[in-house]
C-alpha cells in the first residue's frame, strides 16, 4: 500500500512498517495434507453458513478429525470463510391511499388512529392496548385491553365501533405492525370503504394524535395504577376512558372535552357533513 500510494521503494517502505523484506517476495506455503481439510471446511461453511471455525472444529472432532482449533482457524481464514453479517428482515408495508403527511382530519370519523401500547400486571404478564382515537374530536373510541391482540380481534373492535357510530371513517392511519398489515385489515377497509394512511417506518411522530393519547393514558393512570387482574385492568382503563372522553378539558378543542365538542360540532352541522379535501 506504501509503494502504491506514496511511491515508495520497497526498502523503505518495510523499514517504515517493521516488516522484513523477504515477506514482500516469498509465497506463503500451504500445509501438506490439508486439501482434505480445507475441502471439508468449505463443505461445512456452504451447508451451514450461519457456523463459524468453532463448530466446524468441534463437528470436525466428533467425526473422528485429529485437528486442534487454531489449525481449523487458521486454515477457516486463509479459505476466506467467514459468517455473514446479518441482514434485517424485510418489513412489511402497507399500502396508503393517501400519504400521512398529507391527511388531515377535517370532521368527526374522517380519521382514526390507530396503535398499541404496553403494560403488564403485577405478576409481570403483558398487558396489550389497542387505543383508537377520533383525530379531529379527540374521542378515545376505544381501548381494547388483552394479554394479546391480533389483526382479527383489531377488525372485531372497528366493526363494533362502527356499529355503534353508525358510519365508518373515511381513513385509518396506523404504523406498520404485523397486525396494522395483516390481510384482515386490509380486507376489512376493502368493504367497509374506509381508506388506509400508512406512516413511514420509524416515523412515529406521523402519527401524532394518538402518540399524544398515549403520553397521557401513560402519565395519568399506567404509571400511577399497579393492576392486579386482567380484568382489574381492563375496568379502570375503561373508567379512564370514559373520564377522558366526558370530563378532561382539551386545550385544542376550546377547553372542552373531547364527548362535548363532537356535540357541538355535529349541532353546528345542518347540512351534514361536508367532504374532505386531501392535498
Amino acid at each position: 500500500m506504501l509503494q502504491d500510494r506514496l511511491a515508495l521503494s520497497e526498502r523503505r517502505a518495510c523499514r517504515i512498517v517493521g516488516q522484513h523484506r523477504a515477506t514482500q517476495r516469498r509465497s506463503p506455503r500451504r500445509g501438506r495434507g490439508d486439501d482434505g481439510l480445507r475441502a471439508r471446511l468449505r463443505a461445512f461453511s456452504q451447508a451451514h453458513p450461519r457456523w463459524g471455525y468453532r463448530r466446524a472444529w468441534a463437528t470436525l472432532r466428533e467425526a473422528g478429525w485429529a485437528v486442534n482449533r487454531k489449525r481449523v482457524q487458521r486454515l477457516w481464514r486463509e479459505e476466506d470463510l467467514r459468517v455473514p453479517s446479518r441482514r434485517r428482515k424485510r418489513q412489511r408495508l402497507g399500502t396508503s391511499s393517501v400519504p400521512a403527511r398529507r391527511l388531515s382530519a377535517a370532521y368527526p370519523n374522517h380519521v382514526w388512529a390507530l396503535d398499541y401500547q404496553f403494560d403488564q400486571t403485577a405478576d409481570g404478564r403483558v398487558l396489550k392496548l389497542l387505543n383508537i382515537v377520533d383525530e379531529h374530536t379527540r374521542e378515545a373510541l376505544e381501548i381494547l385491553v388483552r394479554r394479546g391482540i391480533d389483526a382479527d380481534a383489531t377488525v372485531a373492535v372497528l366493526e363494533q365501533i362502527v356499529k355503534e357510530r353508525g358510519v365508518a371513517p373515511t381513513y385509518i392511519r396506523c404504523d406498520n405492525g404485523p397486525e396494522l398489515t395483516a390481510n384482515a385489515l386490509r380486507d376489512w377497509c376493502r368493504t367497509s370503504g374506509a381508506g388506509a394512511s400508512y406512516i413511514e417506518p420509524g416515523s412515529p411522530w406521523q402519527n401524532p394524535y394518538v402518540e399524544s393519547f398515549n403520553g397521557r393514558l401513560r402519565d395519568e393512570l399506567l404509571a400511577v395504577e399497579q393492576f392486579d387482574t386482567l380484568l382489574e385492568a381492563q375496568v379502570l382503563i375503561e373508567d379512564w376512558r370514559i373520564e377522558y372522553n366526558t370530563s378532561r378539558p382539551h386545550s385544542s378543542l376550546g377547553w372542552l372535552a373531547p364527548a362535548a365538542y363532537a356535540q357541538n360540532w355535529n349541532a353546528d352541522q345542518p347540512a351534514g357533513l361536508p367532504q374532505p379535501v386531501d392535498s
